[in-house]
């Protein structure tokens, strides 16, 4: 693939999935949350140029800087989204303005990388932005889904006391 259609794939992705931040979705724990960031990998790994042949070393030390961003991107993303558990046991989210700052810290951090890589002369193909964006993808979906999970529990628990009367239910959870 070329690198304008990497290009072109990769701003598609983060249009389609930070604009959905913004809107209230169901959690659905059983769904393939982890489909699309497999399917970024395997399309940025089938890459020929997501290493530098000519600087192998710098260009895998940026690639693993570039993934642990990706990671620690798609953690604080997961960590800043509203989780709350409705009266019938559905688990929503919603996308809140600190994880807008932790996507533009983000987009500096990668910035900063691809400028580093260019000051060692390390040729980065767009395929290694894209394994990046597949690690935030997993990260967050999978810190999503684990805290649906909790949320989901807990409300249980909490709906029930010892003698399995029923309490009221908690409308939201963080």
């Amino acid at each position: 693939m070329s690198g304008l259609v990497n290009a072109l794939v990769i701003v598609a992705v983060v249009v389609v999935v930070v604009g959905r931040q913004f809107r209230a979705r169901q959690v659905d724990a059983d769904r393939r949350w982890w489909l699309l960031p497999v399917v970024l990998a395997v399309v940025a790994l089938r890459e020929p140029d997501i290493l530098d042949v000519h600087h192998r070393t710098a260009s895998v030390s940026l690639l693993g800087v570039e993934l642990l961003i990706g990671l620690a991107v798609g953690a604080g993303w997961a960590w800043t989204t509203r989780i709350w558990v409705e009266p019938d046991g559905a688990v929503w989210s919603k996308g809140t303005k600190a994880g807008v700052a932790v996507w533009i810290v983000g987009i500096a951090l990668r910035a900063g990388l691809f400028g580093l890589g260019l000051v060692l002369g390390v040729h980065q193909g767009g395929s290694a932005l894209m394994l990046g964006l597949a690690a935030t993808l997993l990260a967050r979906s999978g810190i999503l889904v684990l805290r649906a999970q909790t949320a989901a529990s807990a409300d249980a628990r909490a709906a029930t006391c010892g003698d399995g009367m029923s309490l009221s239910p908690r409308k939201e959870r963080v």
